[in-house]
């Protein structure tokens, strides 16, 4: 049987499903096993999050991950992450992406080695470290795993150094709205204090979860806070993309939880990101709302996969994430140049 060990592994799971001439039933379910007690087994499947009672469970075992994603999933995955978090200056080597916000976040001020530069490699590196140079800005490469194993060698070779590894995460839209009891979206008035939405997800748990199409000043000082101030690149980054809602959860005139989705990738993928709850508020369920709300709004968009970025060390949002279904699609490491 299954262990906490197993909590995060792609397991297999066949249940009793009915009796038919004196004989058992079975049904075989495959997914990430996100959630283990003592009564029931949780289960994120392609099809949506499957809770299996316990005493239906005739046998479970892990089973060996899936297949790395090709190259090409990871190549569109990460041209749909940078549409979501769009650079106000940029350029290109080849297909490479040279990107600088004034420094704000690695993500925008990084270049992006995805396709053909157009150049051999040592001469890729030296174009990056002249263009960040020009712009003022100390050189970065946000290099995806195992996609970009060349280009970290290289800049090993330069002595390089490296921030800590970030998970790239996906999960079917379907799976982050699976949960029977919540409907997306409802509309309904803002709480005071809130500004008026342009959508609003309620439930009798708490407080409505606010989309709009642009964010506050609140907000945008919860986002300042969380990121270490907000410099004009920062809204533009934030503000520049043509399918984006900012989430907002009030009570009694507090913010209290916010929340940014986009719409990216020819409108396939819905991209997570400033999902933030006060700390007074915190451990009352206020995140997954807010994500399921973003997630309703990008299922009514057509989007079909969702995707965060989170570094592997922040391992509450990470577990968070998890039992939301979320498994991490592929890695990255943001590189950058020694000093001088």
């Amino acid at each position: 049987m299954l262990r906490q060990q197993d909590v995060g592994h792609r397991i297999v799971v066949r249940r009793i499903v009915g009796i038919r001439e004196g004989r058992p039933l079975f049904s075989d379910a495959l997914g990430e096993l996100v959630e283990l007690s003592e009564t029931h087994v949780t289960i994120a499947t392609a099809q949506g999050r499957l809770r299996v009672p316990v005493a239906e469970v005739h046998r479970a075992k892990r089973v060996p991950p899936t297949r790395r994603p090709t190259a090409s999933a990871v190549v569109e995955l990460e041209l749909a992450a940078d549409e979501a978090w769009p650079a106000p200056v940029r350029g290109r080597l080849g297909d490479w992406l040279l990107r600088s916000a004034d420094g704000w976040t690695g993500r925008a001020n990084s270049a992006l080695p995805v396709g053909d530069p157009d150049r051999p490699l040592p001469a890729a590196v030296d174009a990056i470290e002249r263009w960040y140079a020009g712009h003022g800005r100390p050189a970065m490469v946000n290099t995806p795993l195992p996609l970009a194993v060349p280009v970290g060698a290289e800049l090993d070779a330069r002595g390089w150094t490296a921030r800590p590894l970030t998970l790239v995460q996906t999960v079917p839209v379907t799976t982050l709205l699976s949960d029977p009891h919540r409907t997306f979206p409802a509309g309904g008035p803002a709480p005071a204090g809130g500004p008026a939405p342009s959508g609003a997800d309620r439930d009798g748990d708490g407080p409505p979860v606010v989309l709009d199409v642009a964010p506050s000043e609140e907000w945008l000082a919860v986002a300042a806070g969380r990121k270490g101030g907000l410099p004009d690149s920062a809204r533009h980054i934030l503000t520049a993309v043509a399918r984006v809602r900012f989430a907002q959860v009030y009570a009694d005139g507090r913010l209290l939880a916010t929340g940014r989705a986009t719409v990216t990738g020819q409108g396939r993928w819905l991209g997570l990101s400033l999902i933030e709850v006060t700390p007074s508020a915190r451990r009352q369920g206020l995140a997954v709302r807010v994500i399921r709300a973003l997630a309703g709004w990008g299922a009514a968009e057509g989007a079909t996969q969702a995707f965060l970025q989170v570094e592997q060390r922040n391992t509450g949002a990470v577990a968070l994430y998890r039992k939301l279904g979320f498994t991490t699609h592929h890695t990255y490491l943001t590189r950058v140049a020694p000093p001088g």
